[in-house]
Formats: C-alpha cells, sequence, structure tokens
C-alpha cells in the first residue's frame, strides 16, 4: 500500500499567460508559479487543462516548462502534463520533458477519440516506455469520456515508476482500491478532496490554489495530522471559492486566471479559444466568491 505523497502534498495544475497577440507569456507564466509555490504549493503541474494544452504546440510545451523549472524548479516539485489524444504526440512531449529535467509527468487517458481499455493501455504503455520520468496517470471521465479501469490500473503498476493518480472521477470508495495497488492517489477536484484523503489519497492536484493555496495546503496539514474538524472548518470556509472558481460553466483556465488577475499576479486574464475570458459580470461573481471565503 502506498501511502507517500511523491510529488509533495498540494500541487496546482497552473495556468499559462498569454501576451496581447495570443502568443505564450513565459514571463507572466513563470509568474504564476512562483506565486503558486509562495503560497503553499508543494509542486506545479504544467501543461495541463487549465494550462490550455489542446491549443500549444510542442515548441510551446517546452518553452512552458523549462520558464517553469527555471522559476521554482530548485524549490517545487515540476510535473510535465503531457496528455493528449495522439500517442506519438504524448510520446514526444514525454521525450521533451525527460530532457528538461522535470520531477515527472502528467499522463491523461486519451480525450474524444473515446478508445477502450486496450486502447488506453496502448496509449500509456508507449508514453510510459517512452521516458523514465516517474509517472501520475489521471483519470478524468467529464473531459475525457473514457473510465480507466481497475484492470488497466493494475497493468500499469508493473511499472515501476507508474506511481500515481491524480482523480477526478467522483468515485471516491475506488481510491482505497488504487491504494492496495500500490498508487499515490490525488484528489483532482478541490471540493472531494477531504474524501479522497479519507479513502487513503496523499493529496490534491488543484484549480482554486491559484487563490487557495495556503489554506487548502493548512486543510491537508490538518487532516494529515489528524485535526479532522480542524480541516472540515478551512474546507467549509472555502465553499465560497470552489463555488466561484469550478461551480460555474466556464470554468477553469477562465476563472483561475481571472482569480490571478483580480489577485494582482497577472494584469490580464487572457485565454485561447474555444476558450473565451470571463466578462465583467462574471468576474464580478468570481470576486463575489472569493470575497465570501475571506481570499480577497
Amino acid at each position: 500500500m502506498s501511502t507517500s505523497a511523491p510529488f509533495g502534498r498540494l500541487l496546482t495544475a497552473m495556468a499559462t499567460a498569454f501576451h496581447e497577440d495570443g502568443s505564450v507569456d513565459l514571463d507572466g507564466t513563470a509568474k504564476i508559479a512562483a506565486h503558486l509555490v509562495a503560497h503553499g504549493n508543494d509542486g506545479v503541474v504544467v501543461s495541463g487543462t487549465t494550462g490550455e494544452s489542446p491549443t500549444t504546440s510542442v515548441a510551446e510545451d517546452g518553452d512552458i516548462l523549462r520558464a517553469v523549472q527555471d522559476a521554482v524548479g530548485d524549490r517545487a516539485t515540476v510535473i510535465a502534463g503531457v496528455g493528449t489524444n495522439a500517442t506519438a504526440h504524448s510520446v514526444e512531449l514525454a521525450r521533451q520533458a525527460e530532457k528538461i529535467g522535470v520531477d515527472g509527468i502528467l499522463l491523461v487517458s486519451p480525450y474524444y477519440n473515446k478508445p477502450g481499455q486496450v486502447g488506453v493501455r496502448h496509449h500509456f504503455t508507449s508514453v510510459v516506455e517512452a521516458s523514465d520520468l516517474p509517472v501520475m496517470l489521471y483519470d478524468v471521465p467529464g473531459r475525457t469520456a473514457t473510465l480507466i479501469e481497475l484492470e488497466t490500473y493494475e497493468a500499469m503498476r508493473s511499472y515501476d515508476h507508474v506511481v500515481s493518480v491524480k482523480d477526478a472521477t467522483g468515485l471516491l470508495p475506488r481510491t482505497a482500491e488504487l491504494v492496495e495497488l500500490g498508487y499515490s492517489v490525488y484528489s483532482g477536484d478541490d471540493v472531494n478532496t477531504l474524501g479522497y484523503l479519507a479513502y487513503g489519497g496523499v493529496g490534491l492536484v488543484s484549480v482554486c490554489a491559484h487563490a487557495a493555496g495556503t489554506r487548502l495546503a493548512a486543510m491537508i496539514d490538518s487532516w494529515s495530522t489528524g485535526d479532522h474538524a480542524e480541516a472540515l472548518r478551512i474546507h467549509s470556509s472555502l465553499a465560497p471559492a470552489f463555488a466561484a472558481i469550478m461551480g460555474v460553466p466556464n470554468y477553469g483556465a477562465t476563472t483561475a486566471k481571472a482569480a490571478l488577475e483580480l489577485l494582482g499576479v497577472l494584469d490580464n486574464r487572457r485565454v485561447r479559444g474555444p476558450l473565451v475570458a470571463l466578462d465583467d459580470d462574471e468576474v464580478a461573481a468570481l470576486r463575489a466568491g472569493l470575497v465570501a471565503a475571506g481570499l480577497l
């Protein structure tokens, strides 16, 4: 059974900053990473969904990863998102990440294609065998339309460097089964973190930590040290922020960047299409949620 947190307890699936012309703002992206590490994060996940990875090129992903590694790699873990719906593309990203020298890769099940479990295992195996970096598998059927079945998880444990899971399935009891297989399980949903911890999870890969990192770190620490009442109190105090950042239709990178703008970390909230930046009414609602949670 795994009780270790190989990448730390709190990580954030971090946003990617863009210039007005749509190009990647590497200085802004590095500033986001530094902000996260200064506010309770043990590590960052680069070029995941919140980093708008479906819209960035291999070259851009490499530039983003290098900028973040240079900014925080000496004091936090840096995980490279390499998941795509094309196996060769993911293999290329994994090899690039290894050359850059990060701490691990995040590998989501292929989205849109809807492969069966044989296809999912083929995809995972191809990417896992392309590098020696530690791997965090990512299960988020709400985005991929495919659930990673337990037999696939069991098969992937034959690779020593497949060590953890980011689970955003909402199937909290299954966490205990993944732990029995030897995985370190991270919650992939901020609002469900305490439930994952109760079933043997080790931490959180967050979106809300763009604004609430220090408080989320304290919540996880409280749970880990046995002060479950304090962990629940912190969770409850953050409920308005969870709802404002993740509980609206236009959420994720859009709300994370708008929160960073409200906090003064960024001077804009630009995203790439097909996402559209929050409008003024949406920003006002986000502000209200952050204020209610005591974050602004």
